[in-house]
């Protein structure tokens, strides 16, 4: 099954507090399929890896290491999306324009959200987008 993949999952995969059974759901689901990222995923993951390293949460070098492993991974770029679809999305649903990115690109590709971000599934749900991993189940 082929997803798009928010940051938020990708975190949940590398950071020991942040990690669910069904975001390893997800990593495991790549090794069938590949996902489907917007260009502003690598951005947002770097920083998160970052800010970890920075915070203490894991050691030196560890941000780059993570980076790395998260490149070796089957993701396809899906650019940088449609002005006019992100911006709609992001003023009706109250998103940042990031996170609109996320949701307008599920919905152009008809794919599932993979997304630990409530508010982002919230949003997703409401576009008719189906959400996968830790928030699959709520509504």
């Amino acid at each position: 099954m082929s997803f798009v993949l928010d940051a938020s999952i990708a975190a949940s995969w590398f950071l020991p507090d942040e990690q669910s059974e069904a975001a390893e759901g997800l990593i495991a689901a790549l090794g069938i399929a590949p996902g489907l990222v917007p260009s502003l995923f690598w951005f947002e993951a770097r920083n998160l890896f970052v800010m970890a390293e920075r915070r203490g949460r894991w050691g030196p070098g560890s941000a780059l290491a993570a980076t790395l492993k998260l490149h070796s991974l089957p993701l396809r770029d899906g650019g940088i999306g449609n002005d006019v679809s992100i911006i709609d999305i992001a003023l009706r649903h109250g998103l940042s324009g990031y996170d609109a990115s996320y949701v307008a690109l599920a919905r152009s590709s008809d794919m599932p959200l993979a997304t630990a971000d409530r508010k982002m599934a919230v949003a997703a749900r409401s576009e008719g987008i189906t959400i996968v991993g830790p928030l699959e189940h709520e509504h």
